[in-house]
């Protein structure tokens, strides 16, 4: 039986909140689910997005930073048994809290300040895009790109991987690459891809310059790459070069080895 005053896994708000589990009504309603202390936490220091909070009874007192955040925003905060929670939770073990929030998607706004942007082209598994966002968060880009046929970065999976970077970093959604790059190149960026079979090498774009460069890198899809064509859009297809017996490098180990090579160049001649 449940607890007097505390919502239900059979609770109308509990089963609206449930329906965002589903792309479909996340953009219909504008909103996402954000699972977890360490995800509500950063999404509480992002106020105006955070619109309601479901946590069980002992939250407030584990994380009484928490509420503490709720209340200054006057976010409301609902109290709920183990089943709501878990009815909520796309994990395992839910670790008790769940916060209902505003879709993050934005315009992207290049200016002359504008040095680092991550983009993702077809990229399908939820894990992979949340670990783009967060990777291009860590190397301090400026922005993450998603083309029109990758996954939804309010994917709760992807929302997951991305620890907390979903807020930090402006995402953009639903973008035609091929248009992009013309707008890119307009606003002074080079557009490099990403490729395992690329003609350029990343050590050689590191040692010419190449990387100080304001810049966009194309990541492609986990198993196929870039789609064909690619090359001929792009100021140059890089490879990450392997200097062991390893195959290749999965689609987020090589955007952090990539993203990171830029920022380091990029710092060194800004302090140079």
């Amino acid at each position: 039986m449940a607890s007097p005053g505390l919502l239900t896994a059979q609770s109308v708000r509990i089963k609206q909140a449930r329906r965002l589990a589903t792309r479909a009504f996340r953009r219909k309603s504008g909103r996402f689910l954000v699972e977890g202390p360490q995800a509500v936490r950063e999404a509480l220091e992002h106020r105006e997005l955070v619109l309601e909070v479901y946590a069980e009874p002992d939250v407030a007192t584990r994380h009484r930073d928490l509420r503490d955040l709720a209340g200054a925003a006057g976010v409301a905060w609902f109290e709920v048994n183990r089943a709501a929670i878990e009815a909520l939770s796309e994990t395992v073990t839910s670790q008790g809290v769940v916060a209902v929030c505003a879709l993050v998607n934005v315009q992207l706004e290049l200016g002359p300040t504008t040095k680092l942007v991550a983009a993702g082209v077809q990229v399908r598994d939820p894990g992979n895009v949340g670990t783009l966002i967060r990777t291009a968060d860590a190397a301090g880009a400026d922005a993450v790109v998603l083309s029109s046929e990758s996954v939804d970065p309010h994917n709760p999976k992807a929302v997951r991987a991305s620890v907390g970077s979903i807020f930090h970093v402006p995402i953009t959604t639903d973008v035609d690459i091929h248009e992009a790059v013309k707008t890119w190149r307009d606003h002074g960026l080079q557009v490099l891809a990403a490729d395992g079979y690329g003609a350029s090498d990343l050590d050689t774009c590191i040692d010419d310059g190449t990387l100080a460069k304001p810049t966009v890198w194309l990541f492609g899809n986990e198993a196929h790459g870039l789609p064909d064509g690619f090359d001929a859009i792009v100021d140059r297809s890089v490879k990450v070069p392997i200097y062991g017996r390893a195959e290749s490098l999965n689609l987020a180990t090589a955007a952090a080895v990539c993203l990171y090579a830029s920022a380091r160049a990029q710092r060194r001649t800004a302090t140079s």
